[in-house]
């Protein structure tokens, strides 16, 4: 049965003044199929490529948050971890200033929804 899921590519934005960026993840969500998860992978190189002050450390911990996020675990993501799938993806998928930001949503039709958030990391961030 297919499901319709949102997704939103994760974009490290070292410096916001240049506009430049990096994908580095994808948050998929599909009601139909109870999931919330993200997919992810830091490319250090490319990473000092775009900005050599960046650690891709600091990138991997902020992209272990929105595992939390996405897993429910209040542990790790706190307050936003606490909500329903759907109140989650709208916090991972909110605009912010940080180092760490969603793009545009994005939506469609999978099969196997956990199967698509592998093959959008491959196809958006590998």
């Amino acid at each position: 049965m297919s499901a319709a899921y949102e997704y939103v590519v994760l974009r490290c934005v070292p410096r916001a003044h240049r506009e430049e960026f990096l994908n580095v993840g994808v948050v998929l969500h599909s009601q139909d199929a109870d999931l919330l998860a993200a997919a992810w992978h830091v490319d250090a190189d490319r990473l000092r490529a775009l900005d050599p002050s960046v650690d891709p450390v600091d990138v991997e911990t902020a992209l272990r948050f929105v595992d939390a996020v996405c897993a429910g675990d209040p542990g790790t993501g706190g307050e936003p971890a606490r909500g329903t799938r759907s109140s989650r993806f709208g916090y991972l998928k909110a605009p912010r200033s940080t180092v760490l930001r969603p793009g545009p949503v994005h939506g469609g039709v999978a099969d196997d929804p956990q199967a698509c958030l592998e093959r959008l990391l491959e196809i958006l961030v590998r």
